[in-house]
């Protein structure tokens, strides 16, 4: 619902609608911010941990680790300090700034993954085993098509992949648009070309393109065959997810915090009161009931579903149609 003033965690599309008539997000995540609400909203941005105040409200935002500019957003009122985290995972990485607790009376905290099952594998371990899946299909002669999400996800694989690169990379439209915040807000990815502009007929054998999940089964894909598939997405821990998607390799990298860092996170803020929101709320509620902690469930918007993927979180998180190029702005 558009407002007069809307603060920004970060701009995947469940975070970050068009139509306010005011934006602010931090100055880290303006450009991915801009590209997505497009070049009508009138954005302002500020440092992490400058506070502006809003309505008498002492508001600033702290770097949540999630993706370029991801911020919680502290508000602080006659000595009452709340923070909202947003989406956040406490894994550094350099596609952002990483993830820094702030002490509050209450927080609002995501729970995605929140259940014991989800314990993430270091991520050096993760980009290994894309790499050599890449190394083994460029032997067999075949494409690798990487799905991950348009923002974030991919320029984090992207970076993770730095020096390790086995072929030529190619993107996706969506992907590449982004890839171009990315390196001038300066972070540091590998070359890529878009996949758009390749003349027809191109042996695409050894080479990696990343695209967004709803690319996955359209027509776009078939240019590059022979390929195999893979998905980079914390749902891939869960056993079926892959062969739901009829995926070849799935890795279970995510931009959210696991079980055990949430649960670190919370008790970083001090918090004597928690808000659960965002995913697998009553599991994460009632552990803390159990230790001692005030908590409650929040409903929002994106819920999740029996198998675990929640409902909408891909499209919201790609702003692209499936298959998506004949609607992806010219690449620069």
């Amino acid at each position: 619902m558009p407002v007069e003033r809307a603060v920004i965690t970060h701009a995947h599309g469940d975070h970050a609608h068009a139509g306010s008539a005011r934006y602010l997000c931090s100055r880290e995540g303006e450009r991915v911010l801009s590209t997505r609400l497009g070049p009508g909203a009138t954005i302002e941005s500020v440092d992490f941990g400058e506070p502006v105040s809003i309505g008498g409200v002492r508001v600033s935002l702290h770097p949540a680790g999630h993706i370029l500019g991801s911020a919680q957003v502290r508000v602080e009122h006659r000595g009452e300090v709340w923070v909202v985290s947003g989406d956040y995972k406490t894994e550094p990485d350099p596609t952002c700034t990483p993830f820094e607790p702030v002490r509050c009376h209450t927080f609002v905290t995501e729970s995605t993954f929140g259940l014991p099952i989800y314990r993430w594998t270091p991520q050096r371990e993760i980009f290994a085993d894309i790499a050599a899946w890449w190394r083994a299909n460029r032997d067999a002669g075949r494409a690798s098509i990487l799905f991950a999400y348009a923002l974030g996800k991919a320029q984090r694989v992207l970076a993770g992949l730095l020096g390790a690169e086995c072929g030529p990379i190619f993107t996706h439209g969506a992907v590449e648009r982004l890839n171009r915040d990315y390196r001038r807000g300066g972070v540091p990815l590998p070359a890529t070309g878009y996949a758009g502009s390749e003349p027809r007929g191109r042996d695409w054998a050894g080479s990696l393109i990343v695209a967004p999940p709803s690319a996955a089964g359209s027509s776009w894909l078939r240019k590059f065959a022979p390929f195999s598939t893979a998905f980079a997405s914390g749902w891939m821990r869960i056993r079926g997810a892959r062969r739901r998607r009829s995926l070849d390799r799935g890795f279970p990298l995510s931009d959210h915090v696991d079980w055990p860092s949430l649960l670190g996170a919370i008790d970083a803020t001090g918090a004597g009161r928690v808000l659960v929101t965002h995913g697998y709320r009553e599991p994460v509620v009632r552990w803390l009931l159990e230790h001692g902690v005030e908590a409650h469930a929040v409903a929002s918007r994106w819920e999740g579903e029996p198998e675990g993927e929640p409902a909408g979180e891909e499209e919201a998180h790609e702003g692209t149609s499936a298959g998506g190029e004949l609607e992806t702005p010219e690449i620069e």
